[in-house]
């Protein structure tokens, strides 16, 4: 019979328990022990659901107390030489939450995404390193689960590739000798573990989906031997995900016990090796077919024919039926998404119903067909959404198609349009702003509550926001901000703010996932047809506009981020998702215009993130989501200003795209890598304006001025003074009043100390 296996599950629980549990140690309401149990209850919860769904192979050690990529690092003793404070042996819990989010004496390591997902990890740093076992984490996992459920669980474990791959803070060169020594601290888990008595580990080499050399397959080779001499009776799992496996042809011929495939993301490509390479008859197949990431049920008939399929490959007991990878990227249970219209909720499945699609599929597999009735009957949710009329609205498409087909760019080439815009605006040297947002306080989130719950009118709503806006208006002018925003009190989140205002999006009530540490998103659901259905802004920046002399910027978010952050439909192409939003947010860029309004911000944080993790397909992606921002802003006139932001990105391989966007101003996030991407402006050229965020806003420490400094110093030496903006990394809606306000003021002084250094640029 078939078998089953889940390679990881939601940590954040049913309720985000697990982000009230850290959020009330970091403020002192929860100490080490209280954590502890709270967590441990949540882990335990976890493990039992998995094991009540039928699952034979259950994944232990992939839950964290903030980030997995960190555990690996602290568990390796791996921590920056600016933690002073550690000397070696188990990392505290102080300073494996200094790591993430920064102390008052050090700042934090660097966050990024995790492959193309929307998941961020903390970035290692291993230099001045010296690594040492400091505790056998999947050990741990494996022990409890075991004593506390029964559970004979399969331990994950992140590979030195990937995690080396993934790491900073050594040459390209030095990458074997880091592996000569992390290798012996794998070689001591393993054994460890297969002491313990396990049966099998999960190693996770995702990195094997992107560019794979030969030197990573004799790495590859050198990392599976060496484990599988170390453990002889332990069996392992070399585990890939979000992408068709590299090197396919040399992976089969790896000393290992099994592969995992995603035939999900990877469909193509590994369906592909495996018709033209075969499968080796001593392993097993991990087939990764119940989708990790996305929230429509699966097409069940259609898995069972793939796994049929590879079933002439493998023998019924070598296969196994997995995720596509962990669940970790939806949200936990449909359960309590009552307000949903039936017909959609009948279509979606979150984590647990995951967990059940993937015991059907796994009872029907070898049988006598009789269960095929069972899985249509199943499968005709999906195909009932397909039909439905959100999803066929003629003149939606029609008018999408229709802009999509023209060449999207403004009236003027960006020199001319600049020196319009410099003589209407007249700012200063190194102008300052902001991204958008500020704290949202606990006042802020009651008051929204009250509207939602109806217990406060849209009057008294509207006045309370009003008054924020009011507030901070001062607060903006007085620090001496020369371009200013409204503040965006009145959103909960930048997709979810415009999704409620689109046709073709839904909501759910408690469909949150992790983003990075505690901080959970709602992502939206398109899955309809998008449309403008009337102005989103257009009040709050007109009146904000209406209390001050200097500019204030609208803020919109882009379609490419909307689209990359969203849960999308899968019956048409991402290209025409991202055009229906260009068009949608066309309309409400034109309307903040004609309000009045003159510089407007088009956000697109996720441009880099949903780059397509292989080469080959990746110039076609930028293309559409280049020319997808230039529709929804190109219609503008020469002296209104189009800005748009990025974050948590490398842009060494798509300046080109961004330079195409043909954005007024760009901000981009550095402070986080400690200034590295200014790298990516010194060997390229880039001749429109642009801020490199001179502090992290994912920190509450308030940055010294001296850092602030050495910053702007440094991105000047690369980029044209003339042109360079001064601002935070990202939005402020997470920070705190007191210390936002001590770091803009901070920044503005920054600021003043870099006129006065370059007064003499423009003379």
């Amino acid at each position: 019979m078939a078998k089953s296996g889940v390679l990881g599950y939601p940590r954040i629980g049913e309720n985000r328990e697990w982000k009230k549990a850290l959020e009330d140690h970091w403020a002192g309401k929860l100490d080490e022990q209280e954590l502890d149990l709270q967590l441990t209850g949540i882990r335990l919860q976890h493990l039992r659901k998995i094991k009540e769904s039928g699952a034979d192979f259950i994944p232990v050690g992939d839950f964290s107390y903030y980030d997995h990529v960190l555990d690996t690092a602290v568990m390796f003793g791996i921590v920056p030489k600016r933690f002073a404070s550690y000397q070696g042996g188990a990392v505290s819990r102080a300073i494996y939450y200094g790591m993430a989010r920064g102390t008052k004496d050090a700042t934090a390591c660097e966050m990024t995404k995790w492959f193309n997902t929307n998941y961020h990890y903390i970035v290692p740093e291993l230099e001045g390193a010296e690594p040492q076992l400091t505790e056998n984490k999947p050990l741990l996992a494996y022990r409890e689960a075991k004593a506390e459920l029964g559970i004979e669980g399969r331990p994950v474990l992140l590979g030195p590739l990937t995690f080396l791959k993934l790491s900073k803070g050594y040459a390209e060169q030095g990458l074997d000798a880091w592996l000569d020594r992390l290798l012996p601290l794998y070689a001591q888990i393993v054994q460890e573990l297969e002491r313990e008595g396990v049966q099998w580990v999960q190693l996770d080499e995702p990195i094997l989906v992107t560019k794979t050399d030969e030197a990573d397959v004799q790495r590859l080779h050198k990392i599976c031997a060496a484990l599988t001499a170390a453990a002889p009776g332990l069996k392992l799992l070399l585990q890939t995900y979000f992408e068709s496996a590299e090197a396919y042809s040399a992976l089969i011929e790896l000393p290992v016990h099994g592969i995992g495939l995603d035939f999900v993301h990877g469909l193509e490509g590994n369906l592909a090796a495996v018709r033209e390479y075969g499968f080796p008859a001593d392993k097993v197949l991990g087939a990764g077919v119940i989708d990790g990431r996305g929230i429509w049920k699966a097409a069940l008939l259609d898995k069972k024919a793939l796994l049929d399929e590879l079933s002439a490959f493998v023998q019924p007991e070598q296969l196994i039926a997995q995720t596509s990878c962990s669940l970790l990227h939806v949200p936990v249970s449909l359960q309590k998404e009552t307000g949903l219209a039936p017909e959609l909720h009948a279509a979606l499945a979150f984590a647990d119903e995951k967990l059940a699609e993937l015991a059907l599929l796994t009872r029907a597999l070898g049988g006598d067909g009789e269960t095929d009735a069972e899985l249509a009957a199943y499968d005709e949710a999906v195909q009932a959404l397909n039909r439905s009329a959100s999803r066929s609205r003629q003149d939606i498409r029609t008018a999408a198609a229709a802009i999509a087909a023209q060449e999207p760019q403004r009236n003027k080439p960006f020199a001319e349009r600049n020196a319009i815009q410099r003589a209407k605006w007249q700012l200063p040297l190194f102008p300052t702003t902001t991204i958008g947002s500020f704290p949202q306080s606990a006042e802020v989130r009651k008051a929204r509550q009250l509207w939602r719950r109806g217990e406060w009118n849209a009057e008294q709503y509207n006045g309370f926001i009003r008054e924020q806006i009011d507030r901070w208006v001062q607060i903006q002018e007085e620090i001496g901000i020369d371009v200013l925003v409204h503040g965006e009190f009145e959103r909960t989140d930048m997709v979810e703010f415009f999704g409620e205002k689109l046709a073709g999006f839904v909501f759910t009530k408690n469909g949150w996932v992790q983003s990075y540490g505690s901080r959970c998103v709602k992502p939206p659901i398109i899955y309809g047809d998008v449309a403008f259905e009337g102005p989103m802004t257009v009040e709050e920046t007109r009146y904000a506009q209406s209390l001050t002399q200097r500019p204030v910027k609208g803020m919109l978010t882009g379609p490419i981020t909307i689209m990359n952050w969203s849960f999308v439909r899968e019956d048409i192409s991402r290209e025409q998702i991202a055009y229906q939003l260009a068009y949608a947010l066309r309309q409400e860029v034109e309307a903040l215009e004609a309000a009045g309004i003159g510089m407007i911000q088009v956000d697109e944080p996720a441009v880099r993130e949903g780059l397509p993790l292989k080469a080959s397909k990746q110039a076609n992606y930028l293309e559409w989501a280049v020319r997808a921002f230039r529709l929804a802003t190109c219609t503008v006139r020469d002296e209104t200003q189009i800005h748009t932001h990025m974050c948590y990105c490398e842009f060494h391989d798509m300046i080109d795209s961004i330079d195409a966007m043909d954005a007024d101003v760009i901000s981009i996030e550095t402070s986080r890598s400690h200034g590295e991407l200014i790298g990516s402006f010194e060997v390229n050229t880039y001749g429109k304006g642009i801020g490199l965020g001179v502090y992290d806003i994912h920190s509450p420490r308030v940055p010294e001025l001296n850092e602030m400094t050495g910053m702007i110093d440094r991105a000047l030496a690369a980029l044209a003074p003339e042109l360079f903006w001064i601002n935070p990394d990202c939005g402020l809606k997470t920070r705190g009043y007191q210390e936002t306000v001590a770091s803009l003021q901070r920044m503005v002084e920054a600021a003043h100390l870099a006129r006065e250094k370059y007064k003499q640029v423009l003379v």
